[in-house]
């Protein structure tokens, strides 16, 4: 028996929702033998270690600026 005009088109987009169901499975457990390798943290230290390289010029600065001011001053 043939299909109505109608229900072509809805057979059609069932087997299209059926095949996507189908397709949607649970992806892979991840590898348990070594750790993921950290991402975030490179991010992160590598401002913190440049910020920390850089306090000791700050500091050796501010200590040359001191001595010529109080050079100025006559102290």
């Amino acid at each position: 028996m043939p299909m109505s005009r109608n229900a072509a088109p809805a057979a059609a987009a069932a087997a299209a929702a059926l095949l996507l169901c189908a397709a949607c499975t649970k992806p892979a457990p991840p590898d348990t033998e070594r750790p993921p390798e950290p991402q975030a943290t490179d991010a992160i230290r590598k401002p913190i270690d440049r910020a920390k390289a850089a306090e000791g010029q700050v500091g050796d600065a501010a200590a040359k600026q001191r001595a010529a001011i109080d050079a100025q001053a006559g102290g």
